[in-house]
């Protein structure tokens, strides 16, 4: 079974609280542009990422804004930043790493909410049910070309409405020389026991 890919960059993701601590009272998220998942986009905003160690300017926001605030970066990025954010899924926030995130209006200590997002796969429930993916939590996906290799741990994530893609992240995709809607395959192996 073949799945598109999206490599997705560092970005945050913020409540209205925190959107307006960085941005000022009643700011609302401009879309830059629409994302692949229902509903969802980068916006306009960007802010700093900041650490006792170093910064990361230009981080993109991603709307609509979210029940938390959440930092999702890569392991290359951790490391410049001086950080060890665990490996988590979107909104497992607890207990993962703290960050300062600076905008133009003001500056947030996040306590938690930085991490390094786990790979996945944006499914609808009947696609689950088609694709026999039923019961599944993660599976093993092959990704072709010169540097080629095999993806273990990728989770599924079922939502409705969702479109169907896999989310890696930048070190994924430079380390097997991965673009933005390459075609990967499911290893069936993994789904069919």
């Amino acid at each position: 079974m073949k799945v598109m890919i999206g490599v997705s960059n560092r970005h945050i993701h913020l409540t209205k609280e925190h959107l307006e601590i960085l941005f000022g009272k009643d700011y609302q998220l401009q879309v830059l542009k629409e994302i692949h998942q229902p509903g969802q986009f980068a916006s306009v905003e960007t802010v700093i990422l900041k650490t006792e160690k170093s910064e990361i300017p230009k981080v993109r926001i991603l709307g609509p804004l979210r029940e938390y605030s959440q930092v999702e970066i890569s392991k290359t990025d951790a490391y410049q930043l001086g950080l060890n954010p665990p490996v988590r899924h979107s909104g497992d926030i607890q207990g993962s790493e703290a960050i300062t995130i600076i905008g133009p209006k003001g500056t947030l200590e996040l306590k938690e909410g930085c991490i390094l997002a786990n790979r996945h796969i944006h499914i609808h429930p009947k696609q689950v049910e088609l694709y026999g993916l039923q019961g599944r939590e993660s599976v093993d996906v092959l990704i072709g070309g010169e540097k080629g290799c095999i993806l273990k741990n990728v989770f599924i994530k079922v939502s409705d409405p969702a479109f169907y893609e896999m989310h890696i992240d930048m070190d994924d995709a430079n380390a097997n020389l991965i673009q933005n809607g390459d075609i990967a395959t499911i290893l069936e192996d993994t789904y069919e026991k």
